[in-house]
């Protein structure tokens, strides 16, 4: 099991730590409901460092880059991140990502913990005959999100960067909180607002002080896993591992606002066929009508109890006050307003398909 940089702080502060994704990682430190209610109101720090940093530099950067990701990375600027994914060759998914241009020739892609070594070995592969600088920089870098509406005023003492300024999915390499040349993200997970914050895992700890410092007097908390997991279902975010994985494809999975066809990348002629033809299943979001928590791999049936689909995520969402879900129904069924229902145990119970976000704001 891996630490992070921060692990022992979270101990410190009474953390219950879970493994995951190979980490020892904090789950919660006071509750779920409140450290969740902390990002949506006020602001809350997150230490994500498990997450996986490759380097993809050179002439060549990009030219890997277009083919192994189904986003057009040629209209980042340096100083924009976008959302993208590595389709796989059965019209799945290998991972979801973050691409980052900070230099010319210089990319740093952004995976996920639990998929490191094979997302390495994926874009290695594709880079033979193309021969991008590829470094794994996963093991040397900290990420801290801190996240909630009041993150800009509470952080703006730390860095000489005007952060109102910094527009979503874009970032500045600035200082903060005594590190010359951090990542200022303004990304995250959890629809509230805020910034993710890479330093090097040496400077870490420091970070970690200094934020909880500067934003004492806006009632800044530390922020476990399972707050960023209701977090991140209210908005309807997929999370690899449940709502997206190797056998569901971009398009299934309302991921084609990311799908571009304007270049060729890895499977793009197949998953452009499927969008064309049509798909046979979509993920689709819903609220429960009656009291009951859909969970993963619980069954979505029609009101005869034909099996239509099946949940991919699930909670009771401390923001409504409902059980919401996430996950793959059949057509006819995917209509915004539909009734399904969903097994739980031995009960059927209704719930309603909806648009996303669940979450307004």
């Amino acid at each position: 099991m891996k630490n992070t940089a921060l692990t022992h702080v979270h101990e410190a502060l009474g953390a219950k730590m879970v493994p995951f994704a190979g980490y020892n990682m904090p789950v919660q430190y006071e509750g779920v409901t409140v450290e969740h209610q902390t990002v949506r109101e006020g602001v809350g720090v997150f230490d994500v460092s498990h997450m996986g940093e490759f380097l993809v530099e050179g002439p060549n950067a990009l030219t890997l880059i277009q083919k192994v990701t189904s986003n057009d990375a040629s209209k980042l600027n340096i100083g924009d991140a976008q959302y993208s994914c590595f389709p796989n060759d059965q019209n799945g998914i290998v991972d979801d990502l973050i691409c980052y241009r900070v230099k010319e020739e210089t990319y740093l892609l952004v995976v996920n913990a639990s998929n490191i070594e094979k997302d390495w070995n994926w874009i290695s592969k594709h880079n033979d005959g193309i021969g991008a600088e590829l470094k794994d920089v996963s093991d040397n870098y900290s990420l801290l999100a801190i996240q909630g509406p009041k993150a800009i005023e509470a952080m703006q003492s730390l860095t000489s960067v005007n952060l109102a300024e910094i527009p979503f999915y874009k970032f500045k390499v600035a200082d903060f909180a005594g590190v010359d040349h951090a990542i200022i993200s303004a990304t995250g997970y959890t629809g509230s607002g805020g910034f993710e914050i890479y330093v090097k895992n040496e400077q870490a700890e420091e970070v970690w002080n200094k934020v909880f410092e500067a934003g004492a007097d806006w009632g800044i908390k530390p922020i476990g896993l399972a707050a960023r997991d209701t977090l991140r279902l209210e908005m309807g975010y997929c999370l690899y591992g449940n709502d997206i994985d190797d056998t569901t494809s971009p398009i299934e999975a309302g991921l084609g606002w990311i799908t571009k066809f304007t270049k060729n990348f890895v499977n793009s002629d197949n998953l452009k066929a499927q969008k064309e033809v049509g798909i046979t299943r979509r993920l689709v979001a819903f609220e429960m009508t009656e009291r009951g928590i859909p969970r993963q791999g619980y069954e979505i049936v029609d009101a005869e109890g034909n099996l239509i689909g099946s949940v991919t995520s699930g909670t009771m969402s401390p923001s409504l006050g409902k059980g919401i879900g996430l996950g793959y129904v059949n057509r006819p069924h995917t209509k915004s307003g539909t009734e399904i229902f969903i097994q739980v145990r031995k009960k059927q119970i209704p719930a309603t398909i909806v648009k996303l976000p669940f979450y307004k704001g």
